[in-house]
């Protein structure tokens, strides 16, 4: 497998309008989560180091396209795509059904993923409203960056630990 290379971490601007902030802030923490997972081996990426829970840092990874594909495609831009792997009586496929020697393609897989939500983002203005029926309430799309950025940054914790457990590696 090819190890999963992290984006250059760019700082976010200090200045700046909202809509360059959110997109930043969103990068910033989508290269975290690959930062967190660089230089590890496809069975230390798939490791659960923190038991009991079932969370690795490639679930993370998984879960993480999972979302991004939820928030952005289907919610905001209303496309008709299946999930990428949680299903019918595997609610948590993404962290349950991980496996070292498909590490390569969930990587592949959430970098397209994060393409196309970002192009999916870009053609619509934040005051863009979608309708949340299980909500059942209007959510635009600027509460949609901050929640990505408030998932990614949670997540991005639980990868400190893990990853922290796995080679002693620390850092923010």
């Amino acid at each position: 497998m090819q190890e999963p290379t992290a984006e250059q971490r760019t700082e976010t601007p200090r200045v700046a309008d909202e809509r360059t902030s959110l997109d930043a802030w969103l990068d910033y923490q989508r290269a975290t989560l690959l930062w967190k997972c660089d230089g590890l081996t496809p069975e230390q990426l798939a490791e659960r180091s923190v038991e009991p829970s079932t969370m690795s840092l490639l679930g993370l990874v998984r879960h993480m396209a999972e979302v991004e594909r939820g928030w952005f495609r289907q919610f905001v831009g209303g496309e008709d795509v299946p999930e990428l792997y949680v299903r019918e009586g595997a609610l948590d496929a993404e962290f349950d059904e991980v496996d070292p020697a498909r590490a390569a393609d969930d990587f592949a897989i959430f970098r397209a993923e994060v393409e196309v939500c970002r192009k999916v983002a870009s053609g619509f203005d934040l005051d863009h409203l979608t309708h949340s029926t299980r909500r059942d309430i209007d959510i635009d799309l600027r509460w949609v960056y901050v929640h990505m950025i408030e998932e990614y940054a949670r997540h991005n914790g639980h990868a400190d630990l893990l990853r922290e457990r796995i080679d002693g590696t620390i850092g923010d």
